[in-house]
């Protein structure tokens, strides 16, 4: 029997823009000719899955349908859910479609990943569908390149049939607790599912039987049109808001993980994402944006309706004005040397792979004051990303008017 794969793609990515409430979702964001949920459904063409469902809303339906049909998808189902009530319902409701035998096993992927060795990956898969039973539930972790706080971690040990148990998870600690979390082995919670269709029913039916019933009568209510499933409303609102980990894993103990050493990220913070062109930036460089400056240059990567993506390359001593932006904010990831940078009345050295942002209105500014290049690759969000929209207070090389 092959893999149903099972795309969570009702996400709002709100996290990428706080002050916008008209923003893309972060699974449609073209990120150069390319977006999240585009690899998701890349991914699972593998022979070792059966055709995808996706769980999404009537918001998105339309560029759910559009990804699609961009990557040849012919056989799939669709699940709508009529309001939002986090991962619980989304999976649980997915999971009772009629399509789905009772041990299906299923993998519930986020739509919002970025998985890269995705052979390894599958392979993991594959190994481990013989441990999946009526009640168990199989996670991913991911092995930690930093102790970074934006993630959950989970610890383990080894049980018999070579299995690792989950023993304890810990929600995004801070960077102290999570390099302790890391000595003790232990790993990102990467938030995907895999499982047998009986096992998400038994541990619903067990733990969260409000949610169970009221998706049950979504779900047998539900309109079918045009391979989607329209849950009925009524009996959906009714579902206790929870998320798939606070419902099911923090209170189940038969969890076991599927250990990954592979790059692996959702992008869910502009730090994420500068790592990421700073990673591929060569697939995005051209020399017409290439552009000179009495400090340096910079360079445009990228740029889209509501971001723009540069490389700042800073000369030894250079300086930049002392300057602000009315209509963006910056968010910059230092990736070689260490520049002095100022922001409102206060200035520090950065180190590579740190963070800094440049809130609206601040008053900043990039200082080289070693002997080596500085490299900056900058975020700029806003309404307008112009070099028009730059206010100079200070410049060393004259151009304030």
């Amino acid at each position: 029997m092959k893999i149903r794969p099972v795309i969570l793609c009702g996400g709002a990515g709100t996290r990428l823009w706080p002050n916008s409430k008209d923003h893309q979702a972060k699974q449609f964001i073209d990120f150069g000719n390319w977006t999240l949920l585009g690899k998701t459904l890349e991914r699972v063409k593998g022979s070792i899955f059966d055709a995808p469902i996706i769980s999404t809303n009537a918001k998105y339906l339309k560029q759910v349908k559009q990804h699609l049909k961009r990557h040849k998808i012919k056989k799939y189902k669709i699940v709508l859910e009529p309001a939002k009530r986090n991962t619980a319902p989304a999976i649980l409701s997915t999971a009772l479609i009629k399509d789905i035998p009772n041990e299906q096993a299923l993998m519930f992927f986020s739509a919002d990943h970025l998985i890269e060795k995705v052979s390894i990956f599958n392979r993991s898969i594959a190994k481990n569908i013989s441990n999946l039973n009526d009640q168990n539930i199989f996670i991913f972790g991911i092995k930690p390149t930093s102790p970074s706080s934006e993630y959950g971690y989970f610890l383990t040990k080894r049980i018999k049939g070579n299995i690792n148990k989950v023993t304890k998870f810990i929600e995004k600690p801070k960077e102290a607790k999570a390099k302790q979390v890391i000595k003790k082995k232990g790993y990102w919670n990467s938030g995907m599912f895999f499982l047998r269709k009986d096992s998400i029913i038994n541990n619903f039916k067990k733990y969260q039987p409000t949610i169970y019933r009221n998706c049950i009568k979504a779900v047998e209510k539900a309109k079918y049109k045009s391979n989607t499933y329209y849950l009925n409303k009524t009996s959906f609102i009714k579902a206790t808001a929870k998320s798939f980990d606070y419902a099911i894993l923090e209170k189940t103990k038969q969890i076991n993980a599927i250990k990954l050493d592979i790059p692996w990220s959702d992008l869910g913070s502009w730090k994420e994402i500068l790592k990421m062109y700073d990673k591929n930036k060569n697939k995005y460089i051209k020399k017409k944006n290439v552009f000179y400056r009495p400090w340096g240059r910079y360079t445009n990567l990228f740029e889209s309706k509501e971001f723009l993506i540069k490389e700042l390359f800073v000369k030894p001593k250079g300086i930049l004005s002392l300057q602000k932006h009315h209509h963006r904010a910056e968010h910059w990831l230092v990736t070689q040397g260490n520049p002095k940078i100022t922001l409102n009345k206060d200035s520090f050295i950065k180190k590579p792979f740190e963070h800094i942002f440049i809130p609206l209105e601040a008053i900043h500014r990039i200082q080289n004051p070693g002997n080596k290049p500085v490299k900056i690759v900058e975020a700029q969000v806003g309404s307008i990303l112009k070099e028009t929209d730059i206010v100079r207070y200070q410049d060393v090389y004259g151009r304030v008017k």
